[in-house]
């Protein structure tokens, strides 16, 4: 059997891991990456489906492990180049892209399965395990062939005391253990954090505190698909006697279906329309919205900007229920220095125990290998420092450092008589969902948007004689970004004229044949560099004079 994946390993997101077998293949989640600062103008970063594309008949289902869109975002575009791939998940999971798609107007082909369940889908047997996350009915799979057995654990931690009391079946994992599993694949998120993960239910007394002392509107930031979270929120709520309303697409859909499947409890006449509470006295209103990862279009960013219908006053507390995503810290400090300005209390991780992870920590980790007892180790979810640590810990619990497999996205992995060994690699990049395209940008051109909002631009306009290849008139320059003066901008015309002069002639650095335009850039950037320090994005148009 061969592992690749396509993402998620070496990153936070972007969760897909295929699975070779006699032919067919197996996909494990497709999931999306969310855009940091040196992404401008993305909307999305997914998986790179290249590895597949010419055999996307072998596709034999995706399972699904639950529904965050660092597992499920990436369906909609997988579905555009083959529309009735199977998926299978549980329910809430396939409830959540089932809605998705709608507004891709794809039909899926789902197939719902629940812990306990086993499935055959081509030459793999697939069976379902319980494990708790932050969002409810997650799941872990095992994977047997005649090659081998693999135990996926999906996103995971061991919280004993869970909101729904569906904790992470070891009993499960110690039966596959005993029959024998091949190879691991292990969540690494919070590998580097010791100890074992608080539970959700400790956050009850920080969440009640904001609701005892706000004087004023409360405002909760959280994934949109933070079930677990939301439901707390809305408890107490209902004991302050506060009204809540859902702000946001994301938030109203994910929360209307999953009050609809029963994983959600709002009680009767507490959930109003958001534009009713605008008419509430303040201290009887939370608003539940999304952006608290500072994303810019997201309701809570909008706010701290003033771009939203809700405006931020002095008094109102602001409670950021959930975790900095590595990459996004500077945006979410900026969101909340806005919003301390605009004259709330901000109530978040750094200040409050406001959140705790959905992910297994260094001792709950430990134990699943000594339960588990794997041949073979792949640590996967998580950028390096996390995937080392997971594999330390896998070592410290007595494997052999040579059965730890550390991967990267596109680095094929053959499991084969019990032994799992790196065999090759083939390349994977990063693929932009840019406004209506897919795919369509480039690394470079991010580079050079990024050096446009960084350096600013030149734009130089020549007339060139074509008889002789010299200037006929002073070049213009047209600048944008950066302050340069009148008389520094006549150096700089004079710079590339004499350039473009001597190259003519042929006493000049270009040759005869060299274009007029590189000419133009080379010395235009020539120039920017040694009397201004700067390296803008330059452009040369030449005219026949």
């Amino acid at each position: 059997m061969r592992i690749v994946a396509l993402g998620g390993i070496g990153e936070i997101g972007r969760n897909m891991t295929v699975f070779e077998y006699e032919g067919k293949l197996l996909i494990v989640d497709c999931g999306v990456l969310f855009p940091e600062e040196i992404h401008p103008g993305v909307n999305l970063i997914l998986p790179d489906f290249s590895y597949i594309r010419d055999r996307l008949d072998d596709i034999v289902g995706v399972v699904l492990t639950h529904g965050h869109e660092d597992h499920i975002g990436g369906i909609p575009y997988l579905l555009r180049e083959r529309a009735d791939i199977p998926l299978l998940g549980s329910k809430l999971t396939l409830a959540f892209v089932e809605a998705k798609l709608k507004e891709h107007r794809i039909t899926p082909k789902l197939v719902q399965v629940k812990e306990g369940d086993r499935r055959t889908m081509g030459g793999f047997d697939l069976e379902f395990l319980a494990v708790n996350h932050s969002i409810p009915d997650s799941l872990a799979v095992a994977i047997r062939t005649p090659a081998g057995m693999v135990l996926h654990t999906g996103d995971f931690k061991m919280d004993q005391f869970p909101l729904d009391r569906r904790i992470t079946d070891l009993t499960g994992f110690a039966r596959l253990g005993v029959e024998g599993v091949d190879l691991f694949l292990t969540d690494s998120t919070n590998a580097d954090v010791p100890g074992f993960m608080a539970s959700e239910k400790e956050l009850a007394p920080a969440i009640d505190t904001v609701f005892r002392t706000a004087p004023r509107r409360i405002i909760v930031s959280s994934f949109a698909s933070h079930i677990h979270r939301i439901q707390q929120v809305i408890d107490a709520a209902d004991r302050y006697k506060r009204k809540v309303a859902f702000v946001g697409r994301s938030m109203v859909r994910n929360m209307t279906i999953a009050e609809e499947l029963g994983y959600l409890n709002i009680p009767k006449g507490l959930l109003v329309d958001f534009k009713a509470l605008q008419r509430s006295d303040d201290h009887k209103v939370v608003l539940i919205c999304t952006g608290s990862q500072g994303e810019p279009l997201a309701a809570l960013s909008r706010m701290a900007n003033k771009d939203h219908a809700i405006r931020i006053h002095e008094g109102d507390t602001v409670l950021l229920a959930s975790s900095l995503i590595p990459g996004n810290e500077n945006a979410i400090y900026g969101v909340i220095n806005s919003l301390t300005q605009l004259g709330a209390n901000v109530v978040h991780k750094g200040n409050a125990k406001v959140h705790v992870s959905g992910h297994a920590s260094a001792g709950e980790l430990a134990y699943c290998y000594n339960i588990v007892k794997p041949r073979n180790v792949m640590p996967v979810h998580g950028e390096w420092r996390h995937l080392k640590a997971n594999a330390a810990i896998a070592v410290a619990t007595g494997m052999d450092p040579r059965d730890v497999v550390i991967a990267e996205d596109g680095v094929t992995v053959d499991l084969r008589r019990g032994r799992a060994s790196i065999s090759g690699k083939i390349p994977v990049g990063l693929v932009f969902v840019d406004g209506d395209t897919v795919g369509h940008t480039t690394e470079d051109d991010l580079k050079e948007r990024m050096q446009l909002s960084e350096q600013g631009s030149v734009t130089v306009l020549a007339l060139i004689d074509p008889d002789t290849g010299t200037v006929a008139e002073p070049p213009e320059f047209f600048i944008k970004g950066f302050a340069c003066s009148p008389g520094d901008v006549k150096k700089a015309e004079a710079a590339v004229e004499k350039a473009i002069n001597d190259a003519a002639t042929g006493r000049g650095r270009g040759a005869r044949n060299e274009d007029p335009e590189v000419i133009i850039e080379r010395s235009t950037a020539n120039w920017m560099r040694r009397f201004y320090n700067r390296t803008p994005a330059i452009t040369a148009i030449v005219v026949d004079a």
